[in-house]
């Protein structure tokens, strides 16, 4: 049986309760951005996450008032603007190798985003399967303004999925913020709840989903993200498959038996 309620990350904070982890990026005096070596050890987590059964549900979690500021400025791209073709390389492939952890590690995420959510603090919340905001964060794309292409860690792919081609291609052309009440509107963010009560409703619905059949949503993540490269014919079929693996489960008998009694089911997860 592989765990990670006693996991303890070097670069971010851990935390595992009720079958529920937290993350938080720990540099809030700087508005907590990412380095070389919180990429690579949130996305080895990630991966890890696939193998761990004391884990259903993960919470990407603000910290000190702010989600994540993108790349540092001192750590990442000071160093960058040396680095040779095969460096660069190298760089760009583990960025995006952490959204491909975050889409292939078999748990729904919830970002939780208060302040400031920038950068590949943006890409992070747009991986995650669902997003609740405070409505004063400001959430930006800005790779236009560092000089750079706004297709950053599969944003071109997914961010028009979440919004829209238009919109999403004058945020990633322009790198300006998108207001939260602009972010719901268009469906970036699935609700907006004050500073206050943010981390208490992802918490909320982080066991609602605790609290279902964890294996039938792992299934229903794979679909969400396999079926964006099937046709129709071939997602309707993947669907019938993944729906009788599911039928399969003890979950599937168990809802059942609680709807013929007239009770509420009791999700195991197997």
């Amino acid at each position: 049986m592989t765990t990670l309620a006693g996991l303890t990350p070097r670069h971010f904070l851990w935390q595992v309760e009720d079958r529920i982890a937290t993350i938080r990026l720990n540099h809030p005096d700087r508005k907590n951005p990412l380095t070389f070596d919180s990429y690579a050890e949130l996305r080895d987590t990630f991966r890890a996450l696939v193998y761990a059964e004391d884990v259903d549900v993960v919470i990407f979690a603000s910290h000190g008032g702010n989600f994540c500021s993108g790349g540092d400025v001192h750590d990442i791209i000071g160093p960058l603007v040396g680095m040779d073709m095969k460096g660069l390389l190298a760089f760009t492939r583990m960025t995006g190798d952490l959204v491909k952890a975050m889409i292939g590690c078999g748990k729904p995420i919830i970002a939780a985003v208060e302040g400031v959510c920038v950068g590949a603090g943006a890409i992070i919340a747009m991986a995650s399967d669902l997003r609740l905001a405070t409505p004063e964060a400001k959430c930006a794309f800005l790779f236009t303004r560092v000089g750079l292409a706004g297709c950053d860690m599969g944003a071109c792919a997914m961010l028009p999925r979440l919004i829209g081609q238009g919109r999403a291609a004058e945020l990633l052309y322009t790198g300006r913020v998108m207001g939260a009440a602009e972010g719901e509107r268009w469906g970036f963010w699935n609700a907006l709840h004050d500073a206050e009560t943010l981390e208490t409703e992802a918490v909320k619905l982080a066991h609602r989903l605790a609290a279902g059949p964890v294996f039938a949503h792992g299934i229903t993540k794979t679909q969400l993200n396999q079926e964006w490269n099937m046709g129709l014919e071939q997602a309707i079929e993947a669907e019938a498959q993944a729906q009788a693996i599911c039928m399969q489960t003890r979950d599937f008998e168990r809802a059942y038996h609680a709807f013929v009694a007239k009770e509420k089911p009791l999700f195991r997860g197997d």
